[in-house]
């Protein structure tokens, strides 16, 4: 999973641990690991969810201040699914249960 880089400090102390993205289908895997920095990225669970459940208190806890904060980083492709993506970032050395699952995948 890819993060811009105002989020990134969020998702490595854990502020942040979930995301909404908007794609054509899901690009993560319950339980697959995600390099990110040093780290990686452990997904919890995906959901597709509407754009209607998306609200400024999920946008919040996603690291945005607004819903339309958020729509304007997730609405950059041709995807039209929602996606809620709850998900831990494992810091470098840490032990963590998870498939490393390479970009490619």
């Amino acid at each position: 999973m890819v993060f811009t880089k105002k989020l990134r400090d969020g998702v490595r102390y854990g502020r942040i641990q979930s995301s909404i993205r908007i794609w054509k289908r899901p690009h993560v895997k319950v339980g697959g690991r995600y390099p990110m920095d040093e780290g990686h990225i452990v997904v919890d669970s995906i959901t597709q969810i509407t754009m209607k459940d998306i609200t400024d208190e999920l946008a919040r806890e996603s690291g945005f201040d607004s819903v339309k904060d958020l729509l304007s980083v997730a609405k950059h492709g041709s995807g039209d699914n929602v996606y809620l993506v709850r998900f831990h970032y494992l810091p470098p050395g840490a032990v963590g249960r998870g498939r490393l699952i390479s970009r490619e995948d």
